[in-house]
């Protein structure tokens, strides 16, 4: 794990300064703080269940680097132009000179960045441990100046930036979604997971939407959807899908739920997901959502909804996603009473 190789690190070297602050740049939430100066850490972590997690334990959050700061450690994401934006950011508001750790793992591309490291700073040697790999080196303004984070023309009128999902265009599932979305959709709408906007502004361009709320982890892709929808009818909220208690009630959600944290498959993300859109529908509210054919909701949407249908997309069926429509939510009170079967699923067109 990422935090055994960092505390080995810091306890070979007395690179780390005693004053000042220190930047943490993607930390995630089990990040073992022993070797860390708790009350002179910042964190930088756009992903809302790691940035509140970290808080809950004391770290200091923020949304944009100030600076200057003593140091800074970045915790390499898999994405290649991410890491790259990040360690730019890093470079960009550490004093001069100060050190910069590099943290990652071999699975998540690590030495092909050290390797790319090498040729723009004078890299310590690499400590190899659990799995990665973590160096050293010392900030210098100018030396990643080239891989600072630029705007991705995803779609026309529509921007990403490194690491959000689907930066470099409209993920199928979404596209495939869009178009079983009916010509008119209820006065209130949610999106569930918005990420940049696209799906959101597809449902927008539809009769009888009056508003649309869009629910969004990841901080760095709601930023993007404020730039890609400036209609008054959309609301944005940074929040964790999945801990959405029971409040503002909409008549329909949208939907692409993530299946992954990390390479494998994590249905149970998809399922919170499921029980999210439940909590949040009117009881005549219809959820839209779209998902890989082989990940396993069909129990999930079966005791959460009275009527669940395959909807078949204008161009025909897809082999790898499956269009849910489902309505007609069955109450938790329902659910542990033992609530009648929902209807047998039937294909839409």
């Amino acid at each position: 794990m990422s935090q055994s190789r960092l505390s080995f690190a810091l306890s070979a070297s007395d690179t780390l300064p005693e004053h000042g602050q220190i930047a943490l740049f993607a930390p995630s939430a089990a990040l073992d703080l022993n070797a860390l100066p708790l009350d002179r850490l910042v964190a930088f972590q756009p992903f809302k269940p790691d940035h509140d997690a970290l808080a809950a334990r004391g770290v200091a959050m923020a949304q944009e680097p100030a600076g200057p700061y003593a140091a800074a450690v970045v915790f390499a994401p898999r994405a290649k132009a991410q890491a790259r934006a990040l360690l730019a950011q890093a470079c960009a508001c550490v004093t001069p000179g100060g050190s910069i750790y590099i943290d990652g793992a071999k699975s998540e591309g690590i030495d092909s960045l050290l390797r790319e490291l090498r040729g723009l700073v004078v890299l310590d040697a690499p400590i190899a441990k659990a799995h990665g790999k973590i160096a050293r080196f010392s900030a210098d303004p100018k030396a990643l100046a080239d891989w600072a984070a630029r705007d991705i023309a995803a779609a026309p009128g529509f921007v990403t930036r490194p690491g959000v999902f689907s930066a470099d265009g409209v993920d199928e599932g979404s596209a495939l979604l869009a178009a079983c979305l009916p010509e008119t959709l209820p006065a209130r709408v949610a999106d569930l997971g918005a990420g940049w906007g696209w799906l959101a502004a597809q449902a927008l361009a539809r009769q009888g939407v009056q508003e649309i709320a869009l629910y969004e982890a990841d901080a760095s892709a709601l930023d993007c959807a404020r730039r890609n929808i400036t209609d008054p009818r959309a609301q944005f909220h940074w929040e964790d899908v999945t801990r959405l208690p029971a409040g503002a009630r909409y008549d329909a959600i949208i939907m692409n739920p993530p299946f992954h944290k990390s390479r494998d498959a994590e249905p149970g993300l998809g399922e919170a997901f499921i029980a999210a859109a439940a909590r949040l529908l009117t009881s005549s509210g219809v959820l839209w959502m779209v998902a890989n054919r082989h990940l396993p909701y069909a129990d999930a949407l079966a005791k959460t909804f009275r009527e669940i249908q395959e909807v078949t997309p204008p161009s025909g069926p897809s082999t790898r996603f499956r269009i849910t429509r489902a309505q007609g939510v069955i109450s938790a009170r329902e659910q542990a009473r033992g609530a009648p079967p929902p209807r047998p699923s039937r294909t839409r067109r």
